[in-house]
């Protein structure tokens, strides 16, 4: 059995612990809720939205932390506050290069949202599934906290202009997007921001690379091989062995309390 130092624990959503777009499996709910009685504090840090983390979380760990857009949103206590918005001058640039390259996207705001992709793309059931928003036209949006490419006439090159741009991108081959997000950006540095330094963090994907690295036990879900530098435990993308690993921080714990 391992110790810990930390007592929070970081988890993205999907991919992690979320595998159909919908929901998160009883096992994996049963499991974090053990943790949160010997006296875990519960972060999730997605690149969802908040909006957007609610239907799938469904009431569970009111007391919980959000990190949401990779690190532009957080939420606690029941209030949502951006983090990073894109300026003006920045958002322009962004979009001009949106035109040079005929993109779609889903743009969000703290609340709200727009979106010119297509009707049927995959991404587009995930959003504002509680029906807690308007779609709008961007103009609309008060502030842009997150902006996601979902089609391209090509995602590489538009990529690599956003880098140009001094914006966070995360490139997703496996789903065809591409995450931009305001300057430097990341769900590693939102919590950062919360004040906590030691804790445990479970991802799956790129974009969790900063929380893995910076992590005190880091868990990798599936197999990503971008976060193999970074990774201290794999676990298949699977709800049992998800469920598994993180009981066993609640034994880690249960077993410090018995040795004192």
């Amino acid at each position: 059995m391992f110790t810990l130092r930390a007592r929070t624990l970081v988890f993205d959503i999907d991919g992690t612990l979320c595998f159909d777009g919908r929901t998160i499996d009883d096992r994996i709910l049963a499991a974090i809720g053990g943790c949160e009685r010997v006296g875990h504090h519960v972060v999730f840090a997605s690149a969802r939205p908040v909006r957007d983390l609610l239907p799938v979380l469904d009431g569970a760990f009111p007391a919980a932390t959000l990190i949401g857009g990779n690190g532009s949103l957080v939420s606690a206590d029941g209030r949502v506050r951006a983090r990073a918005a894109f300026d003006p001058a920045g958002l322009g640039a962004l979009m001009e290069t949106v035109g040079q390259y005929e993109a779609t996207y889903l743009a969000d705001g703290l609340w709200d949202y727009a979106y010119t992709g297509p009707a049927d793309h995959p991404i587009r059931g995930r959003v504002d599934q509680g029906n807690l928003a308007k779609m709008v036209d961007i103009a609309e949006l008060p502030e842009v906290v997150k902006f996601l490419v979902v089609g391209a006439s090509d995602m590489a090159a538009l990529a690599d202009a956003g880098r140009r741009l001094g914006l966070t991108v995360n490139h997703h081959l496996d789903e065809a997007i591409v995450d931009f997000a305001p300057g430097s950006t990341t769900k590693w540095e939102a919590l950062s921001s919360t004040g906590i330094g030691e804790y445990v963090a479970f991802g799956n994907d790129i974009n969790d690379f900063d929380l893995l690295r910076n992590a005190e036990r880091a868990v990798r879900v599936g197999s990503h091989p971008g976060l193999d530098d970074v990774a201290q435990v794999t676990v298949a993308a699977d709800p049992e062995a998800v469920a598994a690993e993180i009981s066993l921080l609640a034994e880690a714990a249960r077993a410090v309390v018995r040795a004192v």
